[in-house]
């Protein structure tokens, strides 16, 4: 597609016996912010190594900012902004001067530099410590200060490797602040994450468990395709035994808890909650509440990947 930053095609990625990423297939439109979900180990940040041109993939294909990931790696560096888990940035420096030299390394011009020195310091509302140590700084303000680095040569597209892990919620609202503003400049996002409040961020979701790609779309249109019956939130005691009765039920599309409670979807049917009732009943548990909820992303989710363990078993 000529609109495409990135494309995929059956992507592979090997260490020995050991399939880290197989066969996965997928495009992101130029503009978009597109996330990557789940759960750690799952292959995310090996994809986002291989689309950056860190490590060769063992098989597929693939193309970054319309240039081959196999053959054009080095053009690609030139043309991506990359923020890896662990933040790349110099702690004996000043926040000045970790900008000043990721400028450099970028080629930056001279005459450009000044502007987007400004520009990230604003933006990532560092004025007032732009003298302070890096090493200083807080988790949050060093994930500030990593941002702005990886975008100080205005790239095509800005690969994110979980930007937020271990930081704290109100951290992690402030950042995705920051990554709709790089947006808003026309920047392709690609985000890699494991929280599913952050995944709601994204205009786009491909769900990734043990290598494979389980689901691709929207979150309205993932939930939507998810609710082909009724999501009914079940409060029961003892919880793992509610679980095996309503799992042995006839009609009972699919069981999962959720903290203390379970996750019960059953055809969309009158005296659907009564019915879930009678059969907890029957099986002598203790019943506090059974009433219909939206699906979450969480449950949709859990729903794919109870469903890809299904068929590996099978």
């Amino acid at each position: 597609m000529p609109d495409s930053a990135v494309t995929v095609k059956d992507l592979t990625r090997r260490f020995g016996s050991f399939t880290a990423v197989d066969r996965v297939s997928f495009e992101v439109s130029r503009g978009e912010i597109f996330g990557f979900l789940g759960p750690n180990g799952a292959g995310k940040s090996t994809t986002i190594r291989m689309l950056c041109g860190i490590i060769e993939p063992s098989g597929g294909s693939g193309t970054v900012a319309r240039l081959d990931i196999r053959t054009q790696s080095e053009q690609i560096k030139e043309r991506i902004g990359y923020m890896s888990q662990k933040f790349s940035l110099y702690e004996d420096l000043t926040v000045i001067e970790n900008i000043a030299f990721y400028a450099g390394i970028y080629g930056v011009s001279p005459e450009r530099y000044p502007e987007r020195k400004e520009w990230i310091l604003r933006m990532a509302n560092l004025e007032a410590r732009q003298d302070s140590l890096t090493g200083e700084l807080s988790t949050g303000w060093k994930q500030r200060l990593a941002l702005g680095c990886a975008v100080v040569h205005e790239p095509e597209i800005l690969f994110l490797d979980e930007p937020t892990a271990g930081v704290d919620p109100v951290s992690r609202r402030s950042f995705w602040e920051l990554i709709y503003e790089v947006a808003g400049q026309g920047v392709t996002v690609f985000v890699t994450t494991h929280y599913m409040d952050e995944a709601e961020h994204c205009d786009r979701l491909a769900l990734i468990y043990r290598g494979r790609l389980i689901a691709l779309g929207s979150s309205a249109r993932l939930k939507a395709d998810y609710a082909s019956g009724l999501l009914l939130e079940v409060a029961a005691e003892p919880v793992m035994e509610a679980m095996d009765a309503l799992l042995a039920a006839t009609g009972v599309r699919d069981v999962a808890v959720f903290g203390k409670n379970l996750h019960v979807v059953i055809p969309e049917e009158s005296g659907a909650e009564n019915r879930i009732r009678r059969i907890l009943e029957s099986a002598r548990i203790s019943i506090s509440r059974v009433e219909p909820i939206v699906p979450s992303l969480e449950d949709v989710f859990v729903a794919l990947v109870e469903e890809a363990d299904r068929r590996a078993e099978g």
